[in-house]
């Protein structure tokens, strides 16, 4: 899968949560997991961080949303329940994103609203653990740029195989002529198309 992603959470203050989080993200393949201005326990965390994630990919603590820093390029995805939200089913993943979320009893702030791009949230009824949330907006990304086999129509596993996976090649004219014809263009020396007179330049003194 192309590109990468980041997940973090803002406000946290409960350790195991957090553990959970980030050991969820090591299993989805995130490249690094960070957390803003949060107050808990890191040791405490361990306890549901049962892969050790943190020696796995890096972790960045950011005292507050103005030390955020992202890798150029990066899109901020905020998730929270606004009623002007993007739904998550109808939304595109950036290739290139870092996933913020609320603290365990409270929503983003709005501080941290301005610097998202966007803002995007779960079509459910009321909040869910927030480590949960970000399970659903994990594999959520994955199953939408993944490359897997289409569902079926019907019940059931699938009926055609996955794609086979089209990697672009670097493009050279020069690269092309040589498979064209390789032995004339390694044995015949270019041409000398410096006019003298009107005629070639054969390389003696007139």
């Amino acid at each position: 899968m192309r590109g990468y992603f980041g997940i973090g959470i803002e406000g946290a203050s409960k350790p195991l949560n957090v553990g959970t989080l980030f050991r969820s993200a090591h299993a989805f393949g995130a490249s690094f997991a960070f957390t803003v201005d949060a107050d808990f326990r890191e040791e405490r965390s361990n306890i549901t961080d049962t892969s050790k994630s943190g020696e796995q990919m890096p972790y960045y603590h950011f005292p507050d949303h103005e030390s955020l820093f992202l890798p150029q390029g990066c899109r901020m995805v905020g998730v929270e329940l606004t009623p002007d939200a993007i739904e998550l089913p109808s939304f595109k993943h950036p290739s290139q994103a870092a996933y913020i979320l609320g603290p365990e009893r409270g929503n983003l702030s709005d501080e941290m609203q301005e610097q998202c791009d966007f803002i995007i949230k779960i079509p459910m009824s009321f909040c869910v653990n927030v480590a949960i949330a970000a399970n659903i907006v994990m594999y959520d990304r994955l199953i939408s740029l993944g490359r897997f086999a289409p569902r079926p129509v019907r019940a059931g596993a699938p009926t055609e195989p996955k794609p086979e996976a089209h990697y672009g090649g670097w493009i050279s004219r020069t690269r092309d002529k040589r498979k064209g014809d390789p032995e004339k263009f390694r044995q015949a020396p270019p041409p000398d198309y410096s006019v003298i007179d009107g005629s070639l330049d054969d390389g003696e003194d007139a």
